[in-house]
């Protein structure tokens, strides 16, 4: 997964057109409430505009309709904020990425000067990958750089068919693409053992790719989350009211029995903290094994806690993707608080740890921690992709070194 970094193509006085990640949360005011993924892409901007080049950044936000302009899905917070952090005006022109004020805004454009489109969604040309849309895109840009890993496993026009259209100019990887593929790379094709994989979630089909893949390649798979409830399920176990997925216990059969014949080993919970439901106020109870009718799973039980912790404890990798409770409930965040501690811990001692973006990021950036590890990414969906050995057209269209 060699590309060409931007930092090796020649940007003064060359409209970089830069592919972003501002798809960051607002509350019902539109006010950003966490800034992460903007920050984590000014080391790519920064080095195309102190290099004389001029930064035209593209993104999406959330769902918009696709059919126009919509107030709600506006990047123009993601303008202000950037502007702030970059100490410097980032010019954003129009409601419309592709009309004739966005176009004649990048033709005024000057070494050194930055300018943000509307988001790429008002237009359903860009999640259709519609080859107009993209030539419209392309036309205004000499060179592409593709910063955006959280949506590198996406084939929609800003991704795959603006680089297409731009054959003959340099396709690069941004800073935070290339630390991405470095980290995920090393990982899967060369890691310091002892491997531990910790995989959450709700969902246990979001990851049954996942985990046979890693199965292969990690020592130890230790599964928490509500995903645990459909393995303990096969396996006998009562689970109460906890979230199971029906269709997927055939699956979560064939994982257990592949893992039987494969060298990693797989863990899951065996005691669990419960409720009623995942409120604050309900009442709570831990239980061991079997979970009683009424009850549902919404964390891992202290036992599972220490034994993960020791099973963490002796790694030299570790891949977290998921978190293993109700973290955002106040009394169900304790087993991922633990997980947390036990990650960081082996980040101290030196292991390399990675934290696969999502829900797991959102874990231990509410927690204060996201500078506990060796690197925690900016793509949860990506991560999972990449992790599973999936498609990356993003990172396909791009230049190889």
């Amino acid at each position: 997964m060699s590309k060409l970094s931007i930092e090796g193509v020649q940007v003064a006085s060359r409209r970089v057109l830069t592919r972003v990640d501002f798809n960051v949360p607002l509350d019902k005011e539109g006010r950003i409430t966490d800034e992460r993924r903007i920050r984590e892409s000014l080391p790519t901007i920064r080095s195309i505009i102190d290099r004389r080049g001029r930064a035209i950044l593209m993104s999406h936000l959330g769902r918009p309709s696709e059919s126009g302009y919509e107030a709600k899905y506006s990047l123009r917070p993601a303008a202000e904020a950037l502007s702030r952090l970059l100490g410097r005006e980032v010019r954003f022109p129009s409601t419309d990425c592709i009309d004739a004020a966005s176009a004649a805004a990048v033709a005024a454009l000057k070494d050194g000067e930055v300018l943000l489109l509307e988001n790429l969604r008002f237009h359903a040309g860009e999640t259709s990958n519609d080859a107009a849309f993209s030539a419209r895109l392309a036309s205004y840009g000499e060179v592409y750089c593709n910063d955006a890993f959280g949506t590198a496993h996406r084939a929609h026009a800003s991704m795959v068919g603006v680089p297409r259209a731009m054959m003959n100019a340099p396709r690069a990887a941004g800073l935070l693409m290339l630390g991405e593929i470095r980290y995920f790379s090393d990982i899967l094709e060369n890691p310091t053992r002892p491997f531990v994989a910790v995989l959450g979630g709700a969902k246990v089909s979001d990851k049954l790719a996942v985990i046979r893949r890693l199965l292969d390649i990690v020592d130890d798979v230790l599964v928490g989350g509500a995903m645990a409830y459909t393995f303990l399920s096969v396996l006998g176990r009562r689970m109460g009211r906890s979230r199971i997925e029906p269709d997927s216990l055939d699956d979560a059969r064939a994982i257990i029995e592949l893992a039987a014949s494969r060298k990693a080993d797989l863990f899951f919970p065996n005691d669990h903290v419960c409720g009623k439901e995942p409120a604050a106020s309900t009442p709570i109870k831990v239980f061991e094994d079997h979970i009683e009718d009424g009850w549902m799973g919404l964390d891992i039980g202290p036992q599972t806690q220490r034994r993960f912790a020791q099973r963490l404890a002796r790694a030299k990798t570790i891949m977290w993707n998921g978190p293993v409770g109700v973290f955002e409930v106040g009394p169900f965040s304790v087993g991922t608080r633990a997980i947390a501690d036990a990650v960081a811990d082996a980040t101290r001692r030196g292991a390399t740890t990675i934290i696969g973006g999502g829900d797991s990021a959102a874990a231990v950036d509410s927690f204060g921690m996201s500078d506990r590890f060796s690197h925690v990414s900016t793509g949860g969906g990506a991560s999972l992709t990449l992790l599973e050995g999936g498609p990356m057209p993003g990172l396909d269209a791009l230049s190889d070194a």
